[in-house]
């Protein structure tokens, strides 16, 4: 018998729909708001919502919170009796191993790159990506070891793609293939896209995109110890395993949340919880002691923000049994939820220069996004950017100050692939003054909403791009 999440009032599973009103209040006054969130309560769905135009039906870029998943499919492999997390890293690459083999690197285990204690002083990431090509695994293990594994916490996205190698190389499939039938189908679960490398290797600790259900589905089997339905999906020692504490992260200091320790490819919190988490706000919070779970997407630079207003608001309002209907109250959270959205582009329709700038064509001084010349052409409801890059011709249309959908080639911000792929987008422009004219990207499938800001000068033209975190 498989699983569904059956949608209800907050009262009926003990949360006042009250409280989510003050977290979502909470979160829109620290960070502008968020792109989704899923918060469920003794398997049922008590509250959801989207900013929109970002959607239920689109899978959001997860980053760092693929490392949950990737960790699942290690716990899969050892169950299915392929590794032990004891196993020695070398093992599984003999012809990557350099020449000299340190007592550091020799050490490190399948655990160590688990809980992120591999023994680097610093990141693994930035010397292992620095070019995407085949020699990831390569040029990980000539990283020299400082510390003996075990003993240094450094938070490490290579360690990631070593265990997505390791059990590639085990099952001769990259771990979302791996993955779909023992997790993912179950789950309900779409097969989702995962970046890889040129080998066809998954990257592990980025590249998944999943929808915000899914994610919710995910945390309420970790809450399960591994079950859905009548189904044992995931042995629920693993689970125990991979959410317990391993590292300790205090050592680097940090935000609250980010010094509790660190399990396998998951955060541990305070108030007894744990999560996985992705950069700019992707979370999947387990809270086993409040029989609770939130999915959360996001295009922020303050993650702390949103768990805080989850142990301000949300947390202390869970009460044991249900409580008594509040129609008002759910009425007002029903309110706010359906009015939820990202606002586009403001300003005016019009300025005397657009006649003037409408169609032509600027040359871009050197830069390091590598745009080479910029075309803006007027339309009677909005207008379209053309920008031609190393990578060829890109175009988005954009409503005067409105969401416009389309699809386009151009990235302002993904901070993620290196090949132009085409994505939604909704788009919206307006001018802000005379000679400025905004256009504001909603790339949905991402955290990103940049804005690009265009400001005229006679014959010359200047241009830049807002995003996260700036």
């Amino acid at each position: 018998m498989s699983q569904d999440l059956v949608r209800t009032t907050p009262e009926a599973v003990g949360i006042p729909a009250a409280a989510v009103s003050a977290f979502v209040a909470a979160v829109q006054e620290k960070v502008g708001g968020l792109h989704s969130f899923m918060l469920l309560r003794h398997g049922q769905v008590a509250a959801e919502g989207w900013w929109a135009p970002y959607t239920p039906d689109r899978p959001h870029m997860l980053f760092s919170l693929s490392k949950s998943f990737a960790s699942t499919a290690v716990g899969l492999a050892v169950s299915e009796g392929l590794l032990s997390v004891d196993d020695p890293v070398s093992k599984f690459f003999p012809e990557e191993m350099p020449p000299q083999i340190s007592r550091n690197l020799a050490a490190m285990t399948v655990h160590h790159l688990l809980s992120m204690n591999t023994g680097h002083h610093t990141d693994a990431s930035e010397a292992t990506f620095k070019r995407m090509d085949y020699l990831l695994a390569k040029r990980f293990l000539r990283i020299p070891v400082k510390h003996k594994p075990g003993s240094w916490f450094v938070y490490n996205t290579a360690a990631t793609y070593m265990l997505s190698a390791i059990v590639h190389r085990l099952t001769g499939m990259p771990i979302v293939q791996y993955l779909q039938p023992r997790l993912f189908d179950p789950l309900g679960i779409a097969a989702p896209v995962w970046e890889s490398d040129p080998l066809g290797v998954n990257m592990g600790g980025f590249g998944l995109n999943l929808k915000t259900e899914d994610i919710a589905r995910f945390g309420q089997m970790l809450l399960q110890k591994g079950r859905w339905g009548d189904r044992q999906l995931v042995p629920a020692a693993w689970v125990e395993r991979a959410t317990s504490y391993h590292s300790d992260n205090s050592i680097h200091g940090g935000s609250s949340e980010w010094t509790q320790g660190y399990g396998y490819q998951f955060w541990l919190c305070r108030h007894g919880a744990y999560r996985g988490d992705g950069a700019f706000g992707q979370y999947c919070l387990v809270m086993p002691e409040q029989d609770a779970v939130l999915a959360i997407t996001s295009g922020i630079a303050d993650m702390q923000a949103p768990l805080d207003a989850v142990w301000d608001h949300l947390l202390p309002a869970m009460a044991p049994e249900a409580l008594p209907a509040n129609a008002p109250a759910n009425m007002a959270l029903n309110e706010t939820l359906a009015a939820l959205h990202i606002a586009p582009a403001t300003g005016d329709g019009s300025s005397p220069l657009a006649k003037a700038v409408s169609g032509k064509r600027y040359a871009i001084d050197k830069n390091a996004a590598r745009v080479q010349s910029l075309r803006l052409t007027f339309e009677p409801a909005g207008a379209t950017l053309t920008v031609r890059d190393g990578k060829g011709t890109h175009r988005v249309h954009a409503g005067d100050r409105a969401w416009v959908e389309g699809v386009t080639t151009l990235d302002i911000d993904t901070r993620r692939g290196r090949d132009r792929v085409e994505r939604p987008v909704l788009a919206s422009c307006a001018w802000t003054a005379p000679d400025t004219y905004i256009l504001k990207f909603c790339m949905v499938t991402t955290p990103f909403v940049p804005t690009m800001t265009l400001h005229f000068d006679g014959d010359a033209v200047t241009a830049t791009a807002a995003k996260v975190g700036d």
